[in-house]
């Protein structure tokens, strides 16, 4: 799934594409898209919330799109071939010779004047970990309210603690802070909690930039750049040289990795 990194890209890709056109033309496979309600209305802004992409319209109205494991946006000048097949994409968007294509995203609706705050999905977000001043007070408060043995790897996934981290952030702030993914959540003071997601989210904040790699910050010293330990089981720790430990944590079940030495498992 998209992390809350690449959404926020995406929300700047298409706001420097399309903020402040109009929308000329418009067709979509949703339901719950009436394309005819996009046209003749103005771009006002791309907004990036956590892992939800807003796109905004002079209507009121909102066009809400939620990538998941399967979706992207891709942005063309008009008559230029598409990257992927068109029966894949869920909602075409035109401005005069600029065109916004979502593709494959299990979540497109478009939503009315003040539907987007009483949203199930977004109105119960926590925090997002990109948005400045992080505020580690409010996670904390939001992390207490999970039972105390709920694992701090599944902490750092409930959207609705923190928003935007997802499995290749949650794995690799948790090396950088020596926590095993499974300790449990009480075993993790409020201290320890607010510098792991502010580790998270300087390791997002490192891959905004267009060329970025999320390692850019973090790479091993003296090592080639890469994780230190997503998706490396069986490999050699960068410190320690103790094989990358993996397995499956979560409801709902997710891969983690974690070098057993530098993150040791709670007693």
């Amino acid at each position: 799934m998209p992390e809350g990194d690449t959404i926020l890209r995406a929300a700047r890709s298409l706001g420097r594409w399309l903020e402040g056109r109009e929308i000329t033309a418009a067709r979509s496979q949703r339901l719950k898209v009436p394309a005819d309600r996009l046209v003749g209305h103005t771009v006002e802004s791309v907004e990036a919330r956590a892992k939800h992409l807003l796109i905004r319209l002079s209507s009121g109205d909102v066009l809400h799109t939620h990538m998941r494991m399967t979706g992207s946006w891709h942005v063309y000048r008009a008559g230029e071939r598409w990257r992927k097949p068109g029966w894949q994409a869920r909602v075409v968007l035109e401005a005069g010779d600029r065109v916004a294509v979502c593709f494959d995203a299990p979540v497109v609706e478009l939503l009315s004047p003040g539907e987007v705050e009483r949203h199930p999905s977004i109105a119960r977000l926590g925090p997002d970990v990109l948005v400045d001043p992080l505020d580690t007070h409010e996670v904390a408060r939001r992390a207490a309210a999970r039972p105390a043995d709920v694992p701090i790897g599944d902490v750092l996934l409930d959207q609705r603690v923190v928003s935007g981290i997802g499995n290749i952030y949650r794995c690799e702030s948790l090396f950088l802070a020596g926590l095993h993914p499974a300790t449990p959540r009480s075993a993790v003071e409020g201290r320890t909690l607010a510098d792991l997601v502010r580790t998270a989210s300087d390791l997002m904040r490192a891959n905004l930039e267009p060329g970025a790699g999320f390692d850019r910050r973090f790479a091993p010293l003296g090592g080639p750049r890469g994780a230190w330990v997503y998706g490396r089981g069986g490999r050699p720790c960068y410190r320690c040289r103790t094989p990358v430990a993996t397995a499956v944590l979560g409801d709902p079940p997710r891969d983690v990795w974690w070098c057993p030495s530098c993150q040791p498992a709670p007693a």
